[in-house]
């Protein structure tokens, strides 16, 4: 019982600085959408279409910080703080170089970039002002996702936390600014929301500077791209890329289904915009789960407690479930406030309703999914499944459905979105079957790297 009440408490005390930090991720997306809405239905969607890259590289950070995760959490678990510095200079390594390809690409083509996913010209025109102006925020998100990764790994989630309420709470402070030029400063319109966004995530750099300054062990030294590991190197590719891989393939995946979207009107495209805000929230809960349960269970294996660490996922499968349902409660909740507050064209309203009843019952695929895939079996080093998984689920079933669904059947918008969102559910029986056969638990710490 006391082990029990043990891992309960470690889990709780991860869990509700993550959750405030998804909390006020959330509140961000959300705060954009909500003050778009006085500036006309074509800024909300062409703001949402151009966040899909900033939704790619988000899950492309989230996969580089999940392969500093895997190690450095069990690496912290074995008591090895300098191979969490060599991890960190890796991982910062990939993202610099990912990011600078986001913002030449945002600098220079951003017409291009939009015109995936739609051929809408006033929808082009927008979207690429704001692509310019978010190529600061790339580069700066690269650098302090790899450093507030590392610091979650060791179990230091508040201060990493405090690093996002600052970026979050500027972000929303200078949304306003600029959207509604506030203060004296231009009226910016979409370009203002790119544009409080680099600024908050300048800042939070520049925080986060300050924060490795201060700490005794974790900074950020980008001395530490330099020092070379070969056995480390090669430990953070076989297990970081598969994480990396699954990640990039997911959200790209899940960003055509905005190109499906995106070609079925300007109205099934606004209610979208709406609806993906109301799931972030709804899934505050479950994704913070997911990301607390890795780290602890990473600190458990990488004390050779393997038995513990089985007992901590059953646990933890418990409380996914639990906040699952409380995230479909959330988004059905939240309907009325949503349908009485959005300013959209009569079919626009028709299909967010139906659009919010579908992510209801969603809410509790992903957050199975979301805490086996990317944290039990990550924790234990398990990147590979969820990588091929993740791969066959969206692009051989999930994405050419859609496809067909829309351009050769011509369903009705309802009916492609239904189908869309079946992808979650089509994949429980692997997840869930191997979560149960335990291949997933390994201790990946290695002894005597530096000598």
């Amino acid at each position: 019982m006391k082990k029990e009440d043990a891992f309960y408490s470690k889990i709780f005390r991860l869990v509700l600085p993550i959750i405030v930090q998804n909390l006020l991720s959330a509140a961000v997306s959300s705060a954009d959408v909500i003050m778009l809405n006085y500036v006309g239905q074509s800024s909300i969607s062409a703001v949402s279409l151009a966040s899909q890259y900033a939704s790619v590289l988000f899950m492309v950070f989230y996969g580089l910080g999940t392969g500093v995760t895997m190690l450095s959490a069990q690496y912290y678990g074995k008591g090895d703080m300098r191979a969490i510095q060599v991890v960190e200079g890796i991982a910062l390594r990939f993202s610099l170089a990912i990011s600078l390809v986001f913002a030449g690409a945002a600098v220079f083509i951003p017409e291009t970039m939009m015109h995936i996913f739609t051929n809408d010209g006033e929808l082009i025109a927008i979207g690429a002002g704001y692509l310019r102006f978010m190529s600061v925020s790339y580069l700066c998100w690269g650098i302090t996702e790899v450093y507030l990764a590392s610091l979650r790994s060791v179990g230091r989630v508040v201060i990493s936390t405090a690093m996002n309420v600052l970026a979050f709470s500027l972000n929303i402070l200078l949304n306003g600014v600029f959207i509604f030029g506030l203060f004296g400063a231009p009226k910016l319109g979409a370009m203002g929301v790119a544009i409080a966004t680099s600024m908050s995530r300048l800042i939070e750099l520049l925080a986060c500077f300050i924060v490795s300054y201060l700490s005794k062990d974790i900074k950020l030294d980008f001395r530490y791209l330099f020092v070379k590991n070969k056995i480390l190197f090669n430990d953070f590719v076989r297990l970081s890329l598969p994480a990396l891989g699954n990640d990039i393939s997911w959200s790209v995946a899940f960003s055509m289904y905005s190109v499906i979207i995106g070609h079925l009107g300007t109205d099934a495209v606004a209610a979208n915009s709406f609806v993906i805000v109301v799931r972030n929230f709804g899934t505050i809960l479950c994704f913070g789960m997911a990301s607390a349960g890795g780290i602890l269970l990473g600190n458990i294996i990488g004390e050779n407690k393997l038995e513990e660490a089985r007992d901590g996922a059953k646990k933890l499968m418990k409380l996914t479930v639990i906040t699952g349902a409380i995230g479909g409660l959330i988004i059905l909740a939240s309907m009325p406030l949503v349908l009485n507050y959005a300013s959209l064209s009569q079919q626009a309203m028709h299909y967010l309703k139906y659009m919010l009843l579908i992510n209801t019952y969603y809410v509790m695929g992903a957050a199975v999914n979301t805490t086996l895939i990317a944290g039990v079996f990550r924790a234990g080093g398990d990147s590979r499944f969820g990588f091929i998984c993740d791969t066959i689920d969206m692009w051989c079933y999930a994405v050419p459905l859609g496809f067909i669904a829309a351009f050769v059947l011509r369903l009705p918008v309802m009916w492609v979105y239904f189908l869309l969102c079946t992808d979650e559910f089509v994949k429980w029986p692997w997840v869930i079957g191997h979560y149960k056969s335990g291949k997933w638990l390994n201790n990946i710490t290695r002894d005597d790297l530096f000598s």
